[in-house]
């Protein structure tokens, strides 16, 4: 879809501040070539072993198979690991999918052997699986085999969290989606610093679930809000490029953006106040116990 060009000189340009100046991150894809090159393998599996029979036909199958799957499995591992360090409270993996992987691709190498060979010997295969996975291990990890700061936290709350931080992160993908449709770069700059702010407010809400009441309504019916006011901007705007509509959809996002910004920075002030009464009943309890501390 063709989009308007932009800029700081032009008429409807772009007067946001300068990338290096937002509070936005450039997002990575954790997976990346790496993980896809994974993929292809398989294809010379089954070209090679098509022709050479029926057991070498489906050993070749078999390995090609198991290769694929563990490429999934290994892109899916990846993501899930990158999402792991990105956060500062977060489970370990329910699934050790990189694992998984590293053992299937031994498997399937095995196979690939057998398929090739004309002889019986099994131990050329296994020692061929063997390299693969450890070379594959090496390669790419292990998953996490440990969650992280999640002492004194509550597992249910954490539960209800994980819940409406996935709904809230549905609202965000579809207003994403939307923006493409309008193809206005302003608007989907405004929408990424909102959606910078919405994140920063989700991060805090799951390393500290305490605020999931107070923040509830910003992750659920604001962003339901901004949603479905993103989904009807896009079928306007991409019909009639109606100025007046995307200034009131900016204007409307940056209101959004100042007041989940409020709310994180409320929330921060509050676990600050909730230390602050810890350490004076922890000094208050010493000094009945006769020791005094230098403040």
């Amino acid at each position: 879809m063709a989009q308007r060009f932009g800029g700081k000189y032009s008429p409807d340009g772009d007067n946001s501040p300068p990338a290096e100046q937002r509070r936005r991150r450039v997002q990575v894809n954790p997976a990346g070539g790496r993980s896809n090159v994974m993929f292809i393998p398989a294809i010379p599996l089954v070209a090679t072993t098509l022709g050479d029979g029926a057991v070498p036909m489906t050993l070749g199958l078999a390995g090609a198979g198991l290769w694929t799957l563990s490429a999934w499995l290994l892109r899916e591992g990846l993501m899930a690991h990158a999402a792991f360090e990105d956060r500062k409270v977060a489970r370990r993996p329910a699934l050790p999918r990189k694992i998984f992987a590293a053992v299937g691709f031994g498997f399937g190498t095995a196979l690939a052997v057998m398929a090739h060979q004309n002889t019986a010997d099994i131990l050329s295969p296994l020692l061929f699986g063997i390299c693969t996975t450890a070379l594959h291990l090496a390669a790419f990890g292990i998953d996490p085999l440990k969650s992280k700061g999640m002492e004194g936290i509550d597992t249910f709350q954490q539960d209800r969290v994980a819940r409406v931080v996935d709904e809230a992160e549905k609202h965000l993908s579809a207003m994403t989606d939307a923006l493409l449709r309008a193809g206005d770069r302003q608007a989907r700059a405004k929408l990424e610093d909102f959606q910078d702010a919405a994140r920063t407010l989700i991060r805090t809400v799951e390393e500290d679930p305490r605020d999931l009441t107070a923040a509830r309504k910003y992750l659920g019916v604001y962003l339901q809000g901004a949603r479905d006011a993103s989904i009807k901007f896009a079928d306007i705007y991409s019909r009639t490029q109606d100025t007046d509509a995307r200034n009131d959809y900016i204007a409307l996002l940056d209101d959004l953006e100042q007041n989940f910004a409020a709310r994180t920075q409320k929330s921060l002030l509050d676990d600050r106040s909730d230390l602050t009464i810890e350490i004076d009943v922890l000094r208050e309890r010493l000094s009945r116990e006769g020791v005094r501390l230098e403040r």
